[in-house]
């Protein structure tokens, strides 16, 4: 069925959509729309469990969009509300990450993070995330006095401090590479270069509309679109990220009351020069802000030094854009000075023209300025009513992390 299905939709992504009648229509078993980590992830879980599967990636390869745009940080799951699925699937996903990194030599290094209070006011909110880390279950945490963190990072300033010592660095492209490749010798098969661009129901079975990518490039998004060719899924994943609310919108028969509304947050990361070796040896974390857990240090594998991210609202974001990843990922020089006076908070040593633009990440979030923290949503039919039909939405950070657990839940729950 699977063989079938891709050439048929070999051949109509490239004889294009037909001028008269309607699209080829193909029946598939399982769909991951979206080859980030999580995507790649599930479509990794469910070949593994016997399934056909075929994911639809709309880049020209994997991990295009957030998955290779952010700290690459293995969260230990301290911040997340107690039994919230991000502080579940967190801690899972932290332990599965660590084993299958050391099972399958992907380059990772549990080097441990400090969470700092750099002023009195500060104290009262580290003694909540450390409450909270004890509730989920973190292991390892230890609150110490400021001069004891500072004895370990002796360019840290800080008054108090929170050492979690299972969280960890990772090379996210390794990481996908190796699920790549273990889905594929499980029989699943990824088309890149092709979008997911809407669906309708038939008899409540969603039918995925497909077209090749570089057919989009003068589609507005808002005129109807004409798909190159129909999937019929039994089961099918919308793990696109970015974009997963604006596509589930644009599935004909779902209403749009059961879909969250998309947020977006930019942030932007810099790097340190004029030093010839890290000042820190662990990842450095102030205390959270408003859509974010504030500019942090973090490490490389190579130990080059990341400052970052920021949180910079962004709106006005066409379905398109949201498609093809057309976001502004640039970082503009200028962004230096407020990461300068974060820093300096608990970094004062930070010399002037030291940090260099680096890169940027959106965030996929769904919740906006002003308004609390929202939790992963998990949606399956008791939620829209469509059989067969998975929404990953708000896979923000931990969801690298999470990963290899979030697929795990996938196939628990929807198999």
């Amino acid at each position: 069925m699977l063989k079938h299905a891709l050439r048929s939709l070999k051949r109509s992504l490239t004889s294009g959509c037909p001028q008269f009648g309607r699209p080829v229509t193909e029946r598939v078993d399982c769909v991951v729309i979206g080859a980030g980590v999580v995507g790649i992830a599930t479509a990794r879980e469910l070949a593994m469990k016997g399934r056909e599967v075929l994911v639809l990636e709309s880049a020209s390869t994997f991990g295009m969009g957030t998955s290779s745009r952010n700290s690459e940080v293995i969260h230990a799951g301290i911040y997340y509300p107690r039994h919230s699925l991000k502080a579940i699937l967190c801690a899972r996903g932290r332990d599965l990450l660590y084993k299958y990194c050391s099972e399958h030599n992907i380059p990772h290094k549990q080097i441990g993070k400090l969470i700092v209070a750099a002023s009195s006011s500060e104290i009262p909110k580290l003694n909540d995330i450390m409450s909270r880390g004890i509730q989920n279950g973190v292991p390892g945490l230890c609150m110490m006095e400021g001069s004891e963190a500072m004895r370990m990072e002796p360019e840290l300033h800080c008054l108090k401090a929170i050492l979690s010592p299972v969280t960890g660095i990772i090379d996210t492209h390794s990481l996908m590479l190796t699920l790549v490749g273990e889905a594929e010798n499980k029989g699943a098969t990824f088309s890149y270069n092709t979008t997911v661009i809407g669906g309708h129901l038939e008899e409540n079975q969603i039918c995925l509309h497909i077209a090749e990518t570089k057919s989009l490039e003068n589609w507005n998004g808002r005129s109807p679109s004409h798909p190159e060719m129909v999937l019929v899924p039994n089961l099918v994943v919308n793990s696109t990220g970015l974009s997963a609310p604006v596509l589930a919108k644009r599935f004909d028969g779902i209403h749009n009351a059961v879909i969250p509304p998309a947020y977006y947050a930019r942030g932007c990361y810099f790097t340190l020069s004029k030093t010839k070796n890290p000042p820190f040896k662990h990842l450095i974390y102030p205390i959270p802000v408003e859509g974010g857990i504030g500019v942090h240090v973090t490490l490389d594998l190579d130990g080059q030094l990341k400052l970052g991210p920021d949180v910079e609202w962004i709106d006005g974001v066409d379905d398109i854009s949201s498609f093809l990843n057309k976001f502004d990922y640039s970082v503009h020089a200028n962004r230096a000075e407020l990461f300068y006076q974060d820093i300096r908070k608990y970094y004062p040593n930070l010399k002037d023209d030291s940090l260099q633009p680096g890169y940027a990440g959106i965030r996929p979030k769904l919740s906006g300025p002003g308004q609390p923290p929202v939790d992963f949503v998990i949606q399956g039919e008791e939620s829209h009513g469509v059989s067969g039909l998975v929404n990953l939405f708000g896979i923000e950070s931990p969801g690298l992390t999470s990963s290899l657990a979030i697929a795990e839940h996938v196939a628990i729950r929807f198999l």
